[in-house]
């Protein structure tokens, strides 16, 4: 007989965990009843018998992970955090995507205790556990001894028919199949129905074969009202090396008038459907009912998880007195402290050394291999460009399918920058690692979704992006970005900075390294700029207020210059040589709009004086957001139009980026002031 075998008192929380959905769907008049009607059996057989967790301590370094990726199945996840004996109350289930709930609509990252992500878009719950599963193996492979395994936790999922349709989620599992993720697993709850109707309107493929291809492990359990068989294939995925989807052939709505119909997806089955589904499961009237004997039974989730953490504490203590110091330093990654003395001897770049300049993505490059050096759990990748991003750390290993014995820092992600946003969250996450991600500014368009949910779940995680402008050249119009700084510094929560020269590029970094708070983006020159002369001008330092006066010993100016990245420069010569002709004017470096914008208005005035209303600002960007700064009375030298295939020198010129227009712009502002 299977050791899985159900009895009456598995079958009843089951169903407990299927009508709680309902109730609290059918009070919110809002939700997805079908899923968890459908999928509560798969979730149950991997929460009861395999999920390692503490309810009581639901930060446990070495917990397992899930990840609900159907996000829209939210209310079964919530059912199983309170009968498990989470912090999460009936009456929580009952305010379900109400105001301030506990329990909003999709599960929330640091909103809910037992959310280890945030899951909404399709796909990017499957992408991020792959960050998640990367994250354990690195952190294992750097903390662990041959005697003392402290790291080596389970990564799991439910997935739904959506997530497969999603590229995101093709691209993360390409990845986790090339580096073996064996302690990734997904429960495919394939119920065929989406939105619309039978995914077989847009979706035919073979899964199974497609993830074979991928070297996962698949399996597939035909009945999914059969706790017993899925449990028996996640034992068996457990047993493999690969990254394994285990695909349970549900139906969506089970036990409801609308099963296997779109109609019981994305709404509430109504009373009389409601009362029909009651019926087919003997339940009673009473909302939110929970039957005698399933609280004692589902809670008995506490005790094992108290059990468990208990036996790796005792482990922890043996590692702990055998190697003090690992021990110390992987306590302190895992609060996401940084180490003692991690910004020392960060690089200080000079006109002497870099007399004819050096493109920010270079120095950007010189910074972290100092970083490197100092934070040993600062890993990362490139989308495929790490020669063009300069994000390689030399030196630090690589990790790839063919070499599997030793788990370096650098991450090959390949030109999939859709999984490697998300598998960057995935590894913020684990808050031990310091993640960093890097492609072409203008490839942040197929990162953005995940982007978006580094800035909602406020993670560390940092994203290199360079190509940062027109100036990029050759490529053309494809490949240069015009709207990107604006559509960034428009989501909240996400910092951007755009460095003038090197040396703000090193703030920029200790900036983006210390904030825990959210994610910041490091948007950088392909070509070379003049390393700024910081005994004539200000230090770069000004730069942690987002903004900072170049030239502050300019007495009484008549107007200022606002610049970022590469057109500081251009704004340092034109207020040289209207200085020269008589006409003071300040220059304000702006590496930082959004975080110069969140500062007091005493300090605004201070770098931008109400009564200087003549204002120019230049960026090789779109105008879009700069009024808020220049007003009706400035000038804007910006770009509204797509660029050109060209020099990006030759580019620069044409659109109007030169000392001479600057000049001029200021000029023709100061007219009616003569």
């Amino acid at each position: 007989m299977s050791q899985y075998h159900p009895k009456e008192i598995d079958l009843l929380s089951i169903n407990t965990i299927r009508m709680l959905a309902v109730d609290a769907v059918e009070k919110a008049n809002s939700g997805h009843p079908g899923l968890p009607l459908g999928a509560a059996p798969a979730a149950y057989a991997l929460w009861r018998h395999f999920y390692t967790h503490n309810p009581q301590n639901p930060a446990w370094l070495n917990r397992d992970r899930f990840v609900l990726s159907a996000g829209h199945g939210s209310m079964m996840q919530y059912a199983l955090l309170h009968l498990t004996g989470y912090d999460v109350s009936l009456d929580d289930l009952k305010q379900f995507r109400q105001w301030q709930s506990n329990t909003p609509g999709h599960p929330e990252y640091g909103h809910t205790p037992g959310i280890e992500t945030t899951t909404g878009p399709l796909g990017q719950g499957f992408a991020t556990g792959v960050g998640m599963a990367i994250a354990e193996r690195f952190l294992a492979q750097t903390f662990n001894t041959e005697k003392h395994a402290v790291i080596g936790y389970h990564t799991y999922g439910i997935v739904s028919d959506g997530d497969l349709m999603e590229g995101v989620a093709s691209e993360a599992a390409s990845i986790a199949g090339n580096l073996k993720l064996g302690k990734l697993m997904y429960l495919y709850d394939s119920n065929r129905i989406s939105i619309e109707g039978s995914t077989a309107l847009a979706f035919t493929e073979d899964v199974a074969a497609r993830f074979s291809a991928y070297h996962w492990h698949v399996a597939t359990v035909e009945d999914g009202n059969d706790p017993a068989a899925i449990a028996e294939a996640i034992a068996a995925a457990q047993a493999d090396e690969r990254p394994s989807l285990i695909i349970v052939r549900s139906h969506i709505g089970y036990g409801s008038p609308k099963q296997d119909s779109s109609a019981v997806h994305g709404s509430p089955l109504g009373a009389e459907t409601r009362q029909a589904t009651r019926e087919f499961y003997g339940w009673p009237q009473e909302d939110f009912y929970v039957p005698k004997g399933v609280y004692e039974h589902m809670r008995q989730a506490v005790t094992k998880g108290a059990a468990a953490e208990a036996a790796w504490q005792e482990r922890f203590a043996e590692y702990q007195n055998a190697y003090p110091e690992k021990a110390a330093a992987l306590m302190q990654a895992a609060t996401g402290t940084l180490p003692d003395g991690w910004d020392a001897d960060l690089p200080r770049f000079s006109l002497a050394e870099y007399p004819k300049g050096i493109a920010t993505r270079s120095a950007s490059g010189t910074v972290m291999q100092q970083l490197a050096k100092n934070i040993p759990t600062f890993m990362g990748g490139s989308a495929d460009l790490n020669s063009s991003n300069k994000t390689e750390l030399e030196g630090f290993g690589e990790w790839t399918g063919m070499q599997q014995s030793e788990i370096g820092r650098n991450q090959h992600y390949g030109v999939r920058e859709h999984a490697m946003a998300a598998i960057t969250n995935g590894l913020a996450l684990s808050k031990a690692i310091v993640p960093y991600a890097a492609t072409f500014f203008i490839f942040s368009d197929y990162a953005r979704g995940a982007m978006r949910l580094s800035a909602l779940m406020g993670l560390r995680a940092i994203y290199v992006l360079t190509h940062d402008s027109i100036a990029q050249g050759e490529d053309g119009a494809t490949h240069q970005p015009i709207e990107h700084l604006a559509s960034f510094r428009a989501m909240p929560n996400m910092r951007v900075w755009r460095p003038a020269d090197a040396n703000e590029v090193t703030e920029a970094w200790r900036q983006s390294i210390v904030r825990t708070d959210g994610p910041s983006l490091l948007v950088l020159s392909r070509q070379e700029l003049p390393v700024i002369d910081r005994a004539r001008y200000a230090s770069e330092s000004g730069l942690q207020q987002g903004a900072y006066v170049l030239n502050p010993d300019i007495a009484e100016p008549k107007a200022i210059i606002i610049a970022t990245g590469s057109e500081v420069s251009l704004a340092l010569k034109a207020a040289e040589q209207l200085h020269a002709s008589g006409k003071p004017i300040r220059v304000v470096s702006m590496p930082s709009y959004e975080l110069f914008a969140a500062q007091p208005k005493t300090y605004q005035d201070e770098v931008l004086p109400p009564q200087i209303a003549a204002r120019v600002v230049v960026e090789a960007g779109i105008r879009f957001g700069w009024e808020r700064f220049v007003g009706e009375h400035g000038a804007y030298i910006t770009i509204d139009q797509f660029g050109a295939s060209a020099p990006g020198s030759v580019l620069m010129k044409e659109y109007g980026f030169t000392t001479t227009a600057v000049v001029n712009a200021v000029t023709k502002l100061l007219q009616p002031c003569a």
